[in-house]
């Protein structure tokens, strides 16, 4: 998948998968592959740097768990403001997608 394309799109889609539910990291990556029938494989490398920049910007909260295992994980949750950001990403997103398929569908139509 060109990641041009693809910029801008982690944050939107990390608040998405956190109005699900809290999740830890790997459980965030690994859902997003999922669901996307792996076109995304996200890294520590650029899931953590966004995970603290929205966690900085206050759209998310992160929390330590201590499961029975007693193996600490990070899990974080969607805020009330990550909320609405999310609702405005979403339009947002809605928008530019309406938009570059109305371009497209003008040039791929008939000649």
């Amino acid at each position: 998948m060109d990641t041009e394309l693809l910029k801008g799109t982690l944050s939107l889609l990390i608040l998405s998968l956190l109005s699900r539910k809290a999740m830890y990291g790997y459980e965030i990556a690994a859902t997003v592959h999922r669901d996307t029938d792996g076109a995304f494989q996200w890294r520590e490398g650029s899931l953590y740097p966004a995970l603290h920049k929205l966690e900085q910007a206050g759209l998310i909260a992160g929390e330590w768990e201590e499961k029975e295992t007693g193996r600490k994980r990070r899990y974080y949750r969607l805020t009330a403001t990550g909320r609405a950001a999310l609702a405005e990403k979403t339009a947002a997103w809605a928008e530019l997608c309406r938009a570059v398929n109305r371009v497209l569908e003008v040039s791929n139509g008939p000649a």
